[in-house]
C-alpha cells in the first residue's frame, strides 16, 4: 500500500523537474538571443602597445554592432588581465585581447594562475605582427649570415637591445641567438622606443623591434634592416628576406593578437562577437590602419584561433623536437621571472 504514494510523488516530481530544467534553459537561450543588455568590458595591457590598439578598434567596432557601450580597461601585468579573465563569469561581457605572451608566460614561470587552453574560448585571431632584425650602421656586417660570423669572432661584446624581458621583441632575440649559435649581451628596456633611441644613438648594436618601431629608421638609414622573423617575407617589411632564409632554417616568431573570452562562454554569444569583429576587421579602413601599425589583418573563425594557439602551446611546452627544444632553452636559460 505504501507504493501508491511513493509513484504519486514520482509522477508529481519527475516532470517538475524535466519542466525546471527546459525552464533554465530557455532562460539561457533568452539571453544568449537578447545579448548582450548591458555594457561589455575588454581587458587588455597598459596603454600603447599592439594588444590596446586591437582592445581600441575592436571595441570601437563592437560598440557600434553590438549597440552598447565597450570599455576598454587596462591593467599593468599580463598574468593580472589572463588571471581576470579566466575567473569572470562565461556570459559574454568579459573580452580581452592578448599577444603571444599569453602561451609563453606559463613556460617562463613556476606557477601560473591559468591555462591558457583550458580557461579561455577563442573568439578570433585579429592578426599577425612580424619582428625585424636591426643593426646600428657601425655594426659591420649587412646580412645574417655577417652578423652571425662578427659575433662569432666577438663573444660577448656585441649587445642586444630590448623592451620589457618575457615580451615577443626579447624572445625573438633570444631565439635568434640560440639558434645562431653566438653570445650576445642583452639589455632590457622598460619600452621598445627607449630602446630603439638608444639603438639609434649606438649605445647597443642590434636588436629586433616590430616592424612598426623599425621600418622608419631603416628608411632614413639610422638604423640597417637585416631580415624579417616570419616564416614567410612580409610585405609590412618589403625587401627583407626571412631569417629563416638567411642561414637559420626554421626560424620563425611573431607576435599574434587575438580576442578571447572566458571559457563556457555560450557559443551563440561567441559567434555573434565573432561575426561582429569579423565583419568590421574586414572594413577597407581598418585594414589600413591595422597595417600602419604593422599588423596583418587576420580575421579568423574561433577554430581557426583555437588550432594555433594548441599547436604553438603544446610545441613550446615539449623539449624532443629541434625548435621546441630551442624555446624550452631559452626560456631556461633567460631565467625570466616576468609579471607581464
Amino acid at each position: 500500500m505504501k507504493l501508491y504514494p511513493l509513484l504519486f510523488k514520482l509522477a508529481v516530481a519527475i516532470p517538475l523537474c524535466v519542466a525546471n530544467t527546459l525552464s533554465a534553459r530557455a532562460l539561457a537561450a533568452g539571453s544568449e538571443q537578447g545579448f548582450p543588455t548591458k555594457p561589455l568590458r575588454m581587458l587588455t595591457a597598459e596603454p600603447g602597445g599592439g594588444s590596446d590598439l586591437v582592445a581600441r578598434v575592436v571595441a570601437q567596432g563592437l560598440s557600434s554592432s553590438l549597440g552598447q557601450q565597450v570599455v576598454v580597461d587596462n591593467r599593468v601585468g599580463g598574468v593580472i588581465i589572463a588571471e581576470l579573465a579566466a575567473k569572470a563569469p562565461p556570459d559574454g561581457y568579459t573580452l580581452f585581447t592578448y599577444s603571444s605572451t599569453l602561451w609563453l608566460i606559463p613556460l617562463m614561470r613556476t606557477h601560473t594562475p591559468y591555462d591558457p587552453l583550458r580557461d579561455y574560448s577563442p573568439v578570433t585571431l585579429v592578426g599577425n605582427s612580424p619582428m625585424v632584425l636591426v643593426t646600428h650602421p657601425s655594426v659591420a656586417a649587412t646580412t645574417v649570415k655577417e652578423l652571425i660570423a662578427l659575433a662569432k669572432a666577438r663573444p660577448g661584446e656585441l649587445n642586444f637591445a630590448s623592451g620589457p624581458s618575457g615580451a615577443i621583441p626579447h624572445l625573438s632575440a633570444e631565439l635568434f641567438k640560440y639558434m645562431a649559435s653566438i653570445d650576445i649581451v642583452h639589455v632590457p628596456y622598460k619600452g621598445v622606443g627607449a630602446a630603439v633611441t638608444d639603438l639609434i644613438g649606438g649605445r647597443t648594436q642590434l636588436m629586433m623591434p616590430n616592424a612598426s618601431a623599425a621600418l622608419p629608421h631603416i628608411k632614413s638609414s639610422r638604423l640597417r634592416g637585416l631580415a624579417v622573423s616570419s616564416a614567410q617575407p612580409s610585405a609590412l617589411a618589403p625587401g627583407l628576406p626571412t631569417l629563416a632564409e638567411s642561414g637559420l632554417p626554421g626560424y620563425e616568431s611573431v607576435a599574434m593578437y587575438a580576442v578571447f573570452a572566458p571559457a563556457k562562454t555560450p557559443a551563440a554569444v561567441a559567434k555573434r562577437l565573432n561575426q561582429d569583429i569579423v565583419a568590421y576587421l574586414k572594413r577597407s579602413d581598418i585594414r589600413e590602419k591595422f597595417l600602419s601599425a604593422s599588423t596583418d589583418i587576420v580575421a579568423s573563425t574561433p577554430e581557426r584561433l583555437r588550432a594555433p594557439c594548441a599547436r604553438k602551446w603544446r610545441a613550446w611546452a615539449k623539449s624532443s623536437k629541434p625548435r621546441i627544444s630551442a624555446w624550452s632553452s631559452v626560456i631556461n636559460r633567460a631565467r625570466l621571472r616576468i609579471e607581464r
